[in-house]
């Protein structure tokens, strides 16, 4: 294993692989072992873990493709360089960080931080990545090598000017996009292409170009209206830039994980190939997380290591007229470790220009996916006059019909891989109030006239969170958005009002937990203990819809779709929790997977949804975080308690404050 300052391949001028011409083409590699040395404080598992370069080291090795790339040393970043798009005080605190002095404030430093370990050698490391990176685009922008890989370690895309966060401590990728246009004036680099295809947005690096007409940003993300990691709105297609920086910041954000190839591919050819065109670049940077990969634990999309290698492939060779194929890819995310490992040595072997490796069967982009393209064009028109024709409904219709997906709205969430969504909603397993398990209940499959069935039945369902507020639920039933909520919903397929509204009081516990949420982005959202107590009160808005009703709800609460050809919870379920008075359990990764039977009014089922047990159980232990809710979320549930009459403003806001304030 090559260590800093060994080659284990060729020297610069030695390298094999064909560019246009009879000239070789010239691949730099950086890797060093003493990046390995970042870890957690005490040996835990973590994500982001020294494996993850090695295992690329190794596979790169083993293809004998490092043999036949420059491989150069490694080399520590100057504060002078770093400090062009950081706070002199972020880089002493990473300089300092690892020293004897703050062995015994590492760990309390790191917790003040968003997604931060530290260790004795998280500076190094920190240091080694943010100047590999530079040596590498200074090689490449010299002239002495065409293109490289910087395999480095920690990543870097989410560091932001004066704070680590999102397991990045220096943006490697701005710090080294900043040296060449402003240390290295004499290379004639005026222009610099950044394309971001990590699956989490690059915040840090689109925040420190925000102003910067030179560099056009480009990220392509899981978004989720703001529900996904690094959660908020920096991630969204109408953030494009400020000042004169306006226009150059592009952001594609999905609405949903299980994008594949043809999805990154569609954004490649009708968003970022017409308009790094258009903007024609010196140099391209490619902030390389291959956490967008099939079954990568964190990041939930599906994007194999052809898709990787086409992508790689458009910005190489469709914009070499401009940028002469002067490339620099720098690791940011990536967590499972064959994914990573494939997709890096796809993208080196075309570097090397070797023949492209085999892909799956031909698919087409999702619909939502096209929905995505179509708004950012729309929106960067104004700057990018080859985004202004609007795309061909021959086009358009070539399409995969959206997943019905479980959305996810954090890093600590992962999807559920395993067959068919649909298939395990209807494997529901029945709790009693005391969490025992009773039996396990197998839907029949049901006929499209399902809704029919359903039609016919009516039960309460009791809202204790924003669906209070009357106006709030309708969006669930009719469709549309109220303020402050970021996603428009998409409504029931009955979109018949309620036919009655009442107010009750159940013996259980009110809390908000998680970090964000795809509806109302960062803050807590209200869930209600499933077991009943006699010390706690829930205040539960009532509204009498039909079972069909009921299914649309839950299913739009836990990111399904509404079109669905079985029920999500039918009449044999209804009868089942009818007659145990029990806790519905879907064994799902999702936050409202329970249905509980609250009791009967007028003889018509009480019904609500929220957390499992086992979810209480890790809010409890801090596993799942209990989190304060945002202002406009808080806002809707006092709209709703003030408006439907239960209580006043000041007494709304109480209860709001009492179930933030109370240990769980």
């Amino acid at each position: 294993m090559a260590m800093a300052g060994e080659s284990s391949g060729k020297k610069i001028g030695d390298c094999d692989g064909k560019v246009a011409g009879n000239r070789q083409r010239k691949v730099g590699l950086i890797y060093d072992e003493t990046m390995c040395k970042h870890d957690t404080p005490d040996g835990e598992d973590h994500p982001e873990c020294p494996d993850r370069i090695r295992v690329i080291w190794e596979k790169l090795q083993l293809a004998g493709v490092s043999q036949r790339c420059v491989v150069l040393g490694s080399s520590k970043a100057e504060d002078k360089h770093l400090q062009l798009v950081h706070t002199k005080d972020h880089v002493n605190l990473v300089k300092s960080i690892s020293t004897k002095q703050k062995d015994y404030r590492r760990n309390r430093i790191a917790s003040q931080l968003n997604s931060i370990y530290l260790n004795g050698g998280s500076s190094e490391a920190a240091y080694l990545a943010a100047g590999s990176v530079v040596k590498l685009a200074e090689k490449v922008a010299e002239g002495e090598l065409d293109c490289g890989f910087a395999i480095v370690r920690p990543p870097g895309h989410h560091a932001e000017a004066d704070e680590a966060m999102g397991f990045c401590l220096f943006n490697n990728v701005a710090v080294a996009a900043s040296f060449l246009l402003n240390e290295r004036p004499d290379l004639g680099v005026k222009k610099i292409l950044i394309v971001d295809w990590d699956v989490h947005h690059g915040n840090g690096t689109q925040k420190m170009f925000w102003k910067d007409p030179r560099v056009l940003f480009f990220s392509v993300h899981r978004h989720e209206y703001g529900g996904f990691y690094p959660a908020g709105d920096d991630g969204d297609y109408n953030m494009v830039g400020e000042g004169p920086g306006e226009g150059f910041n592009i952001n594609v954000p999905w609405d949903q994980g299980r994008c594949g190839d043809a999805d990154y591919l569609a954004a490649w050819d009708h968003i970022l190939i017409p308009v790094a065109r258009e903007f024609n670049p010196d140099v391209i940077f490619l902030s390389a997380g291959f956490d967008a990969a099939i079954n990568d634990p964190l990041g939930g999309c599906c994007v194999t290591p052809y898709g990787y290698s086409v992508m790689l492939k458009k910005v190489g060779v469709e914009l070499m007229e401009f940028a002469q194929g002067k490339i620099v890819l720098a690791l940011e995310g990536g967590y499972n470790l064959d994914s990573i490992a494939k997709s890096s040595l796809a993208c080196v072997q075309v570097l090397l220009e070797d023949k492209q490796i085999q892909g799956p069967p031909e698919a087409y982009p999702f619909e939502s996916t096209w929905r995505v393209i179509q708004a950012v064009r729309k929106r960067l028109c104004t700057y990018w006059p080859s985004l202004a024709d609007e795309l061909s409904w021959k086009l358009i219709n070539q399409k995969t019909p959206t997943p019905i997906i479980l959305i996810s709205s954090s890093d600590s969430e992962t999807e559920d891989n395993a067959q068919g969504l649909l298939d395990q909603m209807s494997k529901l397993s029945i709790e009693n109030p005391q969490g025992t398990l009773l039996e396990n209940h197998q839907v029949e499959p049901a006929s499209t006239s399902w809704r029919a069935d359903l039609a016919k039945v009516d039960v309460w369902y009791a809202s204790f969170g924003s669906n209070m507020w009357k106006p709030r639920f309708l969006c669930y039933i009719q469709g549309g958005q109220v303020d402050g909520l970021k996603k428009v919903c998409v409504g029931s397929m009955d979109k018949s009002p309620p036919k009655e509204t009442v107010w009750e009081t159940f013996p259980h516990r009110l809390f908000f937990g998680r970090e964000s949420s795809v509806g109302w982005g960062v803050g807590g959202v209200a869930f209600t203990n499933p077991l009943a107590n006699l010390i706690d009160q829930t205040h539960m808005c009532l509204y009498r819809i039909t079972l069909e009703q009921f299914n649309d709800v839950l299913s739009q609460e836990n990111g399904l779709n509404v079109d669905s050809d079985s029920p999500v919870f039918d009449l044999a379920a209804l009868q089942l929790v009818d007659n145990k008075g029990s806790i519905l359990e879907a064994p799902l990764n999702s936050w409202y997977g329970n249905v509980v039977c609250l009791g009967k009014e007028r003889d018509i089922p009480i019904l609500t949804m929220t957390c499992t047990l086992s979810a209480v159980e890790k809010f409890k232990s801090g596993e799942i975080p209990i989190r304060p809710p945002a202002k406009a979320y808080a806002n809707t549930l006092i709209r709703g308690l003030v408006e439907g009459g239960r209580l006043s403003k000041e007494e709304a806001e109480a209860y709001i404050d009492k179930a933030v304030s109370k240990p769980l």
